[in-house]
């Protein structure tokens, strides 16, 4: 028996096949605990169950048929589109055929699908850590495009006094001076004392950051300055809490890292540091047997080109279908390496000397650092310089 589930936020859908391809059993199950249990038992009256399919990898639903002794095949939204091509021409969408789908398709594709693996405590809360903290920058990153609009509005002088809006130095300068006319008033004297009074630890000294205020001091109309400061100030309120919150993720994804078993074979790499170590480590997992080669590794971390061929046209293009967490880790992991091992500057140097644009070369030293990560990974063996640059 073959099962599939469409699932949704308040109802799944469940569809069982049989060997032959003939549905057995569908039934219609509520996301909540009465919902859940009749799901289980209902999986239980099953004869042998080959597998579950369902378009997700994580979740509630997932984590219980994981803790039922189920074997999941997660299958990606993608291919599960293009296996509804196979059954209706037309781009016809309900759940109970969904399911059907999703079912029919792992009776004649589980020997080529890998399941899914239950991950140890640890491992669920790492991902769980490096997952939300990316989304908790996405958010950063929102409100700080949403502060930069709105001081470009009225005041811009901040945006151009220091590196970026996010920092701590910025927001201090928008609370303690929140129009043009407060920050015109500013003379060299002042600027030092506001510098040491928040602990400033730039670059630039008083007399540098005065002629810029000074610059690009730019005022709007007296209605347009009262409203602005007011959603200014809102906005640093929202951006202290967030970089607050990140300090905080980050110090818990660094405890629950040095938990995890492989910490010290990931973070024995150059470039490589708590929170690189921490998405590798989550988005790969703990499964050796997931990734039987190094290729395979590579193509779900996006480094692996995809090849078109047809009649004498043979092209190598981007690899989109992949693990986007996983393709960001390795690309800010071949940039650290740059600074950090010799062998990586020269390996980016060749590849920007045969014309190779930035991203392009950084890919393909990940793709070689992925070589070696994969076979230490295998044997569980950490980094050693001195071995590698000699092999």
């Amino acid at each position: 028996m073959f099962a599939g589930i469409d699932w949704g936020g308040y109802h799944h859908q469940l569809c069982v096949v049989t060997e032959s391809g003939g549905r057995t059993l569908e039934r219609r199950v509520a996301h909540d605990r009465a919902g859940l249990i009749e799901l289980r038992n209902t999986l239980a009256e099953v004869p042998p169950l080959a597998g579950v399919a369902v378009e997700r990898a994580e979740g509630l639903l997932v984590e219980s048929l994981l803790d039922w002794g189920h074997t999941v095949y997660p299958v990606s939204p993608r291919v599960a589109a293009r296996a509804r091509e196979r059954y209706r021409a037309a781009s016809i969408k309900d759940d109970r055929f969904d399911a059907f789908v999703l079912a029919d398709s792992l009776r004649h594709e589980h020997a080529h699908w890998r399941p899914l693996a239950a991950p140890s405590d640890v491992l669920a809360e790492l991902k769980g850590l490096v997952r939300d903290r990316n989304r908790l920058m996405e958010l950063q990153r929102v409100v700080e495009s949403q502060l930069r609009a709105t001081l470009d509005a009225y005041h811009p002088a901040p945006v151009r006094l220091f590196s970026t809006v996010d920092r701590q130095i910025t927001l201090d300068f928008i609370r303690d001076y929140p129009t043009p006319r407060a920050a015109g008033h500013l003379a060299e004297g002042h600027m030092a004392q506001f510098l040491e009074r928040h602990s400033y630890r730039g670059r630039q000294p008083a007399p540098v950051l005065v002629d810029r205020l000074r610059l690009n001091n730019l005022a709007a109309s007296d209605g347009t300055t009262a409203a602005k400061r007011r959603t200014a100030l809102a906005q640093v309120e929202q951006l202290e809490l967030l970089n607050r919150q990140l300090k905080d993720f980050d110090r818990a994804l660094t405890t629950v890292l040095r938990r995890h078993p492989d910490h010290e074979l990931f973070l024995s790499f150059p470039g490589i540091a708590d929170v690189i170590a921490a998405t590798l480590i989550a988005e790969i997992g703990e499964d050796r047997s997931r990734y039987p080669t190094a290729g395979m590794l590579a193509a779900e971390a996006g480094l692996a080109p995809v090849t078109r061929a047809s009649g004498r046209t043979s092209r190598a293009r981007f690899r989109y279908a992949a693990n986007d967490h996983l393709r960001a880790a390795y690309s800010w992991w071949a940039y650290n390496s740059i600074r950090l091992s010799p062998w990586a500057r020269t390996n980016y140097d060749l590849a920007r000397g045969r014309g190779q644009h930035h991203h392009r070369a950084l890919r393909g030293l990940a793709a070689r650092w992925n070589r070696v990560l994969w076979r230490c990974w295998q044997n569980g063996t950490t980094y050693d310089a001195t071995r590698h640059l000699t092999a």
